[in-house]
C-alpha cells in the first residue's frame, strides 16, 4: 500500500511542474518583495505611467501603503490624483472598457493578477521590448508581443527604441553567422536611437521597480507569508516533539 502511494504522488510531480511553463523571454528579473523602497518606486510609476488605462480592481492604496511603509498623507498626496477616490479604495481608474476598445482596438486589462498570470519575466521583458514601427496604429510594436495594441507609455523615460541592424563576435537570438566575417549578423536588435529622459541603466531599474510592484500586487499576502512562516515551521517542530513524547507516553505500558 505504501509503495502504491508513494507511486502516485511520483506520477503526479511532473504533472504539477509543468501546470506554468516558463516563457521564452529575452529577459529574466529576480522580484525582492522585501525592498520597499523598490516597491515605492514602482507604485509611483504605476500610478503616474499606467493607471490611466489599467486598473487594479483587487488592490487597495492603503493595503500597499502600510505593507511598503508609506504615510497616508503622503499616499493621499502624491499618489491619488482623483477626487473620486479615496485612501481606502481599490485602485480604480476613470477610463471605460468600452472607450478603450474603441481607442486601442482592445480594452485595456485589469493588471491585478497578471504578475501570477504572466509571471515577473514577462512583464520585465515586455516593458523593456518596445519599438518604433510606423505600421502600427500607435507607431510601435513589440518583441515579445506582436501587434500590441498598447502605446510605449513609458518611451518619454527610455526614448525611442528601434530595429536596428548589428553583428557580434558572439551568438545573438535569430542571428546567422556571416561565413566571410566570421561575425552573427541580426537585424532585430532593439536599440535606443533618441535619448529619454533617463539613461538605459536607469530606465532598466525603472521597469525591474514597475515589475516587482506588479508581481507583489498579484500576490500581496505574500510578504505576511514570509514573515510567519518561521513561526510555523518552529511551532511544527514544537508540536512535533511533543506529540512523539506523548505517544510514547501512551504506548508505554503495551510495548
Amino acid at each position: 500500500m505504501k509503495k502504491q502511494l508513494f507511486a502516485l504522488l511520483f506520477a503526479l510531480v511532473p504533472f504539477t511542474a509543468m501546470a506554468a511553463p516558463a516563457a521564452d523571454v529575452p529577459f529574466s528579473m529576480t522580484p525582492d518583495l522585501k525592498d520597499e523602497a523598490s516597491l515605492q518606486r514602482g507604485m509611483q510609476l504605476y500610478v503616474n505611467y499606467c493607471m490611466g488605462c489599467h486598473t487594479l480592481e483587487h488592490q487597495r492604496f492603503a493595503r500597499a501603503a502600510e505593507d511598503f511603509g508609506m504615510p497616508q498623507d503622503l499616499v493621499e498626496q502624491n499618489l491619488i490624483f482623483s477626487s473620486e477616490l479615496a485612501y481606502n479604495d481599490q485602485m480604480h481608474n476613470a477610463m471605460g472598457r468600452e472607450d478603450g476598445a474603441n481607442w486601442f482596438g482592445a480594452a485595456a486589462p485589469d493588471l491585478t493578477l497578471h504578475g501570477r498570470l504572466r509571471g515577473g519575466d514577462w512583464i520585465y521583458s515586455y516593458l523593456l521590448s518596445f519599438y518604433r514601427d510606423p505600421s502600427r496604429p500607435t507607431g510601435v510594436n513589440n518583441a515579445v508581443f506582436d501587434l500590441v495594441a498598447m502605446p510605449n507609455v513609458l518611451e518619454p523615460l527610455q526614448g525611442v527604441q528601434e530595429k536596428v541592424c548589428a553583428e557580434s563576435d558572439r551568438p545573438m537570438e535569430g542571428a546567422e553567422l556571416d561565413p566571410l566575417t566570421g561575425k552573427y549578423q541580426s537585424c532585430d536588435v532593439l536599440q535606443v536611437t533618441r535619448p529619454g529622459a533617463m539613461e538605459p541603466d536607469e530606465f532598466e531599474e525603472a521597469v525591474y521597480d514597475l515589475t516587482n510592484f506588479l508581481v507583489y500586487v498579484g500576490e500581496p499576502s505574500k510578504l505576511q507569508a514570509q514573515a510567519l512562516a518561521p513561526k510555523v515551521l518552529i511551532f511544527i517542530f514544537i508540536f512535533g516533539v511533543i506529540g512523539y513524547l506523548l505517544k510514547r507516553e501512551y504506548w508505554r505500558d503495551i510495548h
